[in-house]
């Protein structure tokens, strides 16, 4: 069973502003960017800070998203996307719109970071993330433009080597001022939970049918048992929580093509293979609920000889989602 890596600081980003960030997080779900998405930011800029010399390494992320606008329509029940059109061509016609979504963010990122150097220099720590703040500033966020912050808002570094009691402690002084604002959990038990419940009823149900239902909002019609037997509407999101679809990382087509022998690839020195997208169940919850900061960050968890190459997250939560109509 797969765990958070080991860290002993984290830092903390607080409130970027993100202009035009990548809405479309997966070919089937849209409205935030996706987690692989900030994975991948941590990575490059793990390679920024390891080129510019600082003696650290990022274990694992977490986003803390403060307010949101994405750039849609605002009349009707069917919203669209805001676009655009691109400059004319080199031959003066127009050129197509491409289909894009947009999205303006306030967020924080919390960085959980494995740094000896930090421990036995504590006071390198406040240099080296203005630095790292620094080298962020010049990178996309999620595809969207990174715009200058209020002086108000500077990184800060929290220590999480001492004993269980004081990490706690420090945690719980850390998530109150991530708020107001909401972070990204995995519930995948929430899928084993619900397909259970179709199966129930259809044993030929399967987890895709589980996570569409999960994706909506279900309303069943009860009849009341007076003397009118008038119907009763119900839903099944009573006690649920604000749960989204979410994609969680990619999943193997076909075996590892060796590098360069794939046609058009961006990087030859790597081998290739082909993927599609893996889809589980989110959570959005207020960072005062969670007990630990390992809840709300995001690791890579990559066994390339299953196929897999994913993001998880060690949020747990005591089953009390049971879903009964009744």
């Amino acid at each position: 069973m797969t765990r958070c890596p080991d860290f002993t600081h984290l830092l903390v980003l607080p409130h970027l502003r993100v202009q035009n960030a990548n809405a479309i997080s997966s070919p089937l779900t849209h409205g935030f960017p996706a987690l692989t998405a900030f994975a991948g930011l941590m990575w490059a800029l793990a390679r920024k800070t390891s080129a510019d010399g600082l003696d650290l390494a990022f274990k694992a992320v977490g986003v803390v998203c403060h307010d949101h606008q994405e750039q849609v329509s605002d009349g009707g029940y069917v919203k669209a996307f805001c676009l655009s059109r691109n400059p004319v061509g080199k031959d003066g016609k127009t050129a197509a719109i491409v289909e894009e979504g947009r999205i303006h963010l306030d967020l924080s990122l919390v960085l959980a970071v494995q740094s000896e150097h930090w421990r036995r220099e504590p006071e390198a720590q406040q240099a080296d993330s203005a630095r790292i703040a620094e080298l962020l500033s010049t990178m996309r966020v999620a595809g969207g433009t990174l715009l200058p912050s209020s002086p108000r808002y500077r990184p800060y570094v929290i220590d999480m080597t001492g004993a269980e009691e004081d990490r706690q402690a420090v945690f719980r002084k850390t998530r109150l001022r991530l708020l107001p604002g909401f972070t990204l959990v995995a519930r995948d038990d929430l899928l084993d939970q619900r397909l259970t419940t179709l199966q129930a009823e259809n044993p030929d149900a399967t987890r895709l049918d589980a996570w569409l239902s999960l994706s909506r909002i279900n309303w069943r019609c009860q009849a009341e048992s007076d003397a009118a037997n008038e119907g009763k509407w119900l839903h099944d999101r009573d006690g649920l929580g604000w749960v989204v679809p979410i994609p969680v990382g990619y999943g193997a087509l076909g075996e590892l093509h060796p590098p360069g022998t794939v046609a058009n690839t961006r990087d030859t020195d790597t081998p290739f293979r082909f993927v599609e997208s893996l889809y589980s169940a989110g959570e959005w919850i207020s960072p005062h609920r969670l007990d630990s900061p390992r809840e709300m960050l995001w690791y890579a968890d990559s066994p390339p000889e299953d196929g897999l190459y994913r993001l998880r997250n060690d949020y747990r939560r005591a089953s009390q989602y049971a879903i009964d109509f009744d």
